[in-house]
């Protein structure tokens, strides 16, 4: 049986009892990133280069590398 809030609950943050979800039964989001990837949009003329992300990332670290270090 599924324990419901008190009036005084519902007072304090403001929901009705049927939005009382039981988050011990939530899945991660599988569409959602994680803390270190980003999204980057690529221009048409520059993707044209790029079959995939790891071709992206092959061609960066490249770069970084031929990068100054700088101290």
């Amino acid at each position: 049986m599924k324990k419901m809030r008190s009036d005084k609950e519902n007072e304090v943050d403001g929901l009705l009892p049927e939005y009382d979800f039981d988050y011990g039964k939530a899945k991660p989001n599988r569409f959602a990133l994680m803390e270190e990837q980003r999204v980057v949009i690529l221009e048409p003329d520059v993707a044209e280069y790029f079959r995939d992300s790891e071709a992206v990332n092959r061609v960066l670290r490249a770069l970084i590398e031929a990068m100054p270090q700088v101290a």
